[in-house]
């Protein structure tokens, strides 16, 4: 597939369009030199480790689904980890595009995966997902329900002290999409602690998973959606090296 082809389809599966304003979504390396894409591997997080595996499979190309620039640099110095992957990737002529908070957005994107988990009706409030749940419930079942959802070891809570009836989520870091929705419970993966204070102050309760814990489960369908969509001679693999920088000890 060409490269403006693999774009365009990635465009339709996350439209740039949804992306906030502050994100660095798209394009980040286009290779110097035009060649087909037959191989793309997909990541949550472009480390080196990633972009070495990718040497090694012979990939194309690589949609990371966070941006390798975020904050940005002045100089590509081989002293800094992220300008040292990008210049590999652009010796070894790989590509990278990230979707981040398009795909966040998107019709079936990151963010109705994680309310799909859930029964309950479901309505788009930005960028965010507000569920009107069958039956209430309290925080701690609610708690439980996650992390069983996302086969999590632990959730962090904070109660607001009343039944759960509704749930706004948001993939990732996701208090700017939730901070103006009104609902019983904020679902996100990380929260600074004064935005927590603040929602459980107004009524909110807050459940956190951690920040890539609430978008790696959507890797897969990416995976699946880029296959079914793709020419069946291409490869789309997830990668193997790519993994939650935290853990639980």
């Amino acid at each position: 597939m060409k490269l403006k082809d693999f774009i365009q389809l990635l465009e339709t599966l996350a439209p740039p369009e949804l992306a906030e304003e502050w994100d660095n979504a798209g394009l980040l390396i286009e290779p110097l030199n035009a060649r087909d894409i037959k191989t793309v591997l997909l990541t949550i997080d472009l480390t080196e480790d990633v972009a070495h595996e990718a040497v090694r499979l012979h990939a194309d190309f690589i949609v990371a689904y966070h941006p390798i620039f975020f904050g940005g640099f002045q100089t590509l110095e081989k002293s800094n980890p992220q300008a040292r992957t990008a210049m590999m990737l652009i010796e070894k002529g790989i590509g990278v595009y990230s979707p981040h908070t398009a795909l966040d957005a998107a019709p079936g994107g990151v963010n109705d995966w994680l309310a799909g988990l859930f029964d309950g009706e479901v309505s788009a409030a930005g960028t965010a997902r507000l569920i009107a749940l069958q039956r209430p419930i309290l925080l701690p079942a609610l708690g439980k329900q996650v992390k069983e959802k996302l086969k999590l070891k632990t959730v962090q809570i904070a109660p607001a002290g009343k039944t759960i009836k509704t749930i706004a989520l948001c993939a990732g870091s996701g208090i700017e999409a939730l901070r103006d929705i009104q609902a019983d419970c904020y679902l996100t993966g990380e929260m600074k602690h004064h935005d927590v204070l603040a929602a459980v102050q107004n009524g909110t309760s807050v459940i956190l998973c951690g920040h890539t814990e609430t978008e790696r489960g959507y890797l897969p369908i990416l995976g699946k959606n880029l296959r079914r969509a793709c020419e069946p001679e291409m490869q789309i693999m997830l990668s193997k090296t790519d993994r939650a920088p935290l853990r639980i000890i």
